[in-house]
């Protein structure tokens, strides 16, 4: 697959806020400052049945004008799948002809012009969940609302299946494991799966037949992937897949261990109530798969607010020749400097991991992270998908 990079972040705490919207009008179950649990239904709606074009008259062999007279049901009769709909006899009954209607629900139109009968199916609801244990900080009139709480955030690199929530449980002992079926019980139904290195294809099939609820892991060979799902993955964009699990993967494709913060992160969050999304969108408005594991107050410390480059503070660089390589700012010049491309830009000296000392523009880096009081990381880097 093609190379690609996505935003990362891993943050012990910070404020999450989610909107929640319908697809179209309906009615907000909610009101500000209510408690929701991720199962809450915040709004409901119903959408429209799809719709069926019938050629009623080919179908019986008469003109488009004769229509309405053949016609048994009318607009706004409700018919059943099979249900003849429209009969026509001529010449004394030796020609007959019916329609029947290929689908249940109400008749919407009748054309004498094309001699075309619409049938639409029943309306669908559709109720939209809170997908967060917080607080309902906004009511969006007849469309939503914004929910809004303080948790441990992790956002992956890819993911499949869209959200669900569940008790976080440490499948793994290390970063550097694979989670395989044999790790994978009965006693997991409904929970969320923190697996180490790698997640097998046999293991996402046993995680879905005991009924997990998700699986966060550090990466997933894509040939296991396209086992588990029958098809070729396209990444551009998931979350629609057909099945009950949600996947979040933290570092990319291959066989790559966990981040160690990362899972030293989950494991202190483990017993704990989680919302998970595998939904991954690249391109045109990102979207990265997450975790959402709201606060109980374990010792962790408010995230300080983001300031950008700073002596001191950790990168990652994002180009070539060091493109991927882990460093620490040490001088922040002020005067423009002249680079290879011959273009005066203003750049940054980087400490690279064992020692070496690199000048490169402050574009080509990104905030990977600062300490916290409690010596944890959020991380602001760059990943890629390869």
């Amino acid at each position: 697959m093609s190379e690609a990079y996505l935003s990362w972040t891993v943050s012990p705490l910070t404020t999450v806020r989610k909107v929640r919207r319908l697809p179209l009008k309906g009615t907000v179950h909610v009101v500000t400052g209510q408690k929701v649990e991720p199962s809450t239904v915040v709004a409901e709606t119903l959408v429209p049945g799809r719709t069926h074009m019938v050629a009623a008259a080919k179908i019986m062999n008469i003109e488009p004008g004769e229509l309405s007279k053949a016609m048994v049901k009318k607009v706004g009769d409700r018919v059943q799948a099979g249900e003849v709909m429209a009969r026509h006899t001529a010449f004394f009954g030796l020609i007959r002809g019916q329609c029947q209607s290929p689908a249940t629900g109400v008749v919407e139109h009748i054309s004498d012009v094309t001699g075309q009968v619409v049938i639409r199916e029943p309306e669908v609801p559709v109720a939209v969940k809170a997908y967060l244990a917080g607080t309902v900080t906004k009511v969006l009139p007849e469309e939503g609302v914004e929910v809004e709480t303080t948790a441990a955030f992790i956002q992956g690199i890819f993911g499949i299946g869209g959200e669900g929530s569940g008790k976080l449980v440490m499948a793994a002992n290390g970063p550097g494991e694979v989670l395989t079926p044999r790790q994978i019980t009965d006693g997991h139904r409904g929970c969320i799966l923190v697996g180490g290195s790698l997640v097998t294809a046999a293991a996402l099939r046993r995680a879905e037949k005991v009924g997990v609820r998700g699986i966060i892991c550090g990466c997933i060979h894509h040939k296991d992937l396209c086992n588990y799902l029958g098809y070729e993955i396209r990444v551009a964009s998931t979350g629609h897949e057909d099945i009950s699990l949600s996947l979040v993967i933290t570092e990319g494709f291959g066989q790559i261990p966990m981040a160690q913060k990362t899972f030293a992160l989950l494991k202190t969050l483990e017993g704990l109530e989680a919302s998970i999304n595998g939904s991954t969108q690249l391109g045109a408005g990102v979207l990265s798969p997450e975790i959402v594991v709201p606060s109980t107050g374990k010792g962790l410390t408010q995230e300080t607010a983001a300031k950008g480059l700073e002596i001191g503070g950790r990168v990652r660089l994002v180009r070539n020749p060091w493109f991927g390589k882990l460093g620490k700012v040490i001088a922040l010049p002020v005067e423009l400097q002249k680079i290879e491309s011959e273009a005066r830009v203003r750049v940054v000296e980087v400490e690279l991991e064992g020692g070496r000392q690199v000048t490169v523009p402050r574009a080509n880096v990104e905030i990977t992270g600062r300490n916290h009081g409690d010596g944890s990381l959020a991380s602001f880097g760059a990943r890629s998908i390869c």
